[in-house]
């Protein structure tokens, strides 16, 4: 391969994901502060959401923006890159939602759990078929070239 292309897929979805993943970590330490509660989430079930909310983002998003870099970097500013990156980045903001509510998490309100439940589910999926497209994708398009 001899062309190498900027990742500006990877990078302005890196850009909005740094956002958001600053949001997240900021609403975990505006509730310890508000709370007095320091490290762990001392069977604080709002705590553990938030601080689940905040590890999943960061679980999930490193490795997917280093692919799409990789990808876009190999094979350019493609359909697939931008789809994938579209994709992954509104499974995150469901996710995201659906864990603003303790219903969403912790199943706690089973009568309003329901919106909140179809977010969770719906951003794991999205989340898992996004990457395992561009991840598949990735592989095939080397092996192919």
């Amino acid at each position: 391969m001899e062309t190498v292309f900027p990742p500006i897929y990877a990078a302005l979805l890196g850009g909005a994901l740094l956002c958001l993943q600053i949001i997240l970590m900021l609403t975990v330490g505006t509730y310890r502060s508000n709370s007095g509660k320091g490290v762990g989430v001392a069977e604080d079930v709002t705590l553990e959401r938030l601080v689940r909310r905040h590890g999943n983002l960061a679980e999930n998003a490193a490795i997917f923006v280093t692919v799409l870099a990789l990808y876009e970097l190999l094979f350019g500013q493609t359909w697939i890159a931008l789809t994938a990156g579209i994709a992954f980045f509104v499974a995150r903001l469901l996710h995201a939602f659906a864990f603003t509510s303790n219903s969403g998490s912790h199943l706690v309100d089973a009568r309003g759990a329901g919106k909140f439940v179809l977010m969770r589910v719906s951003g794991a999926l999205l989340t898992a078929l996004s990457s395992l497209a561009l991840g598949i994708t990735l592989i095939v398009s080397i092996l192919l070239n």
